[in-house]
């Protein structure tokens, strides 16, 4: 049984660290901001010069001020703070982010980054996407395991425009955790989602990986 996508944000959360400084990607990566784990003391960090972000609100609590990088409505905490969206990417581009967790279309097994564009279609940009990757101590990928015409998105080689060369970190989706030590060092699969088994993750991968996890 694959993870739902608040499954996947959940276990994202458990990246997190007491203290950390964290930037929260477009798509599945905002909903980690409804799983950081009671007393543990994180600050979300948003491009457009948002620090302090809260959880998403309810229905009745929705702000259409208060908005994220992505335009998402989201809630303010006692401790928010507003800054230029120029000081906001200074925190990025000068390693004041301790870890960024960010969706993508492709991730290699050397780490490589693809997730702002599909050549052919319109996009707006990269956004801050470039910036997190080579400002960023730590990243995370959250994505589906597959695409919607079923091929791998963890593979031997991106074959879409990259964001950053061996960049990622971590790798999360709907069906397992992969994880390398370091950077240039092979990615090695940890956890699978309950009831999929190393052997059908193998079977939906590309990329080459270690097993830490038991068949």
């Amino acid at each position: 049984m694959a993870w739902t996508r608040h499954q996947m944000a959940s276990r994202a959360a458990r990246e997190l660290a007491d203290g950390f400084y964290v930037n929260l990607g477009i798509g599945i990566p905002t909903l980690v901001s409804n799983h950081i784990p009671p007393g543990l003391d994180v600050t979300l960090q948003s491009e457009n010069g948002m620090l302090g972000l809260g959880p998403f609100p309810l229905e009745t609590a929705v702000d259409p001020d208060i908005i994220n990088a992505g335009k998402q409505t989201i809630t303010e905490l006692d401790r928010t703070s507003y800054v230029s969206s120029a000081d906001s990417f200074g925190m990025i581009r000068g390693g004041h982010i301790d870890l960024a967790i960010l969706g993508a279309m492709e991730v290699a097994e050397n780490g490589d980054l693809a997730n702002w564009m599909v050549p052919g279609r319109m996009v707006k940009g990269p956004g801050g996407a470039m910036d997190l990757v080579a400002g960023v101590r730590r990243i995370v990928v959250l994505m589906e395991h597959v695409a919607r015409d079923g091929s791998a998105k963890f593979r031997r080689r991106c074959t879409l425009p990259l964001t950053g060369a061996g960049v990622v970190d971590v790798v999360i989706t709907d069906l397992a955790v992969f994880e390398r030590p370091e950077r240039g060092a092979r990615f090695r699969l940890l956890e699978c989602a309950p009831d999929v088994t190393p052997a059908m993750v193998r079977e939906r991968t590309e990329a080459d990986y270690e097993e830490d996890v038991m068949a």
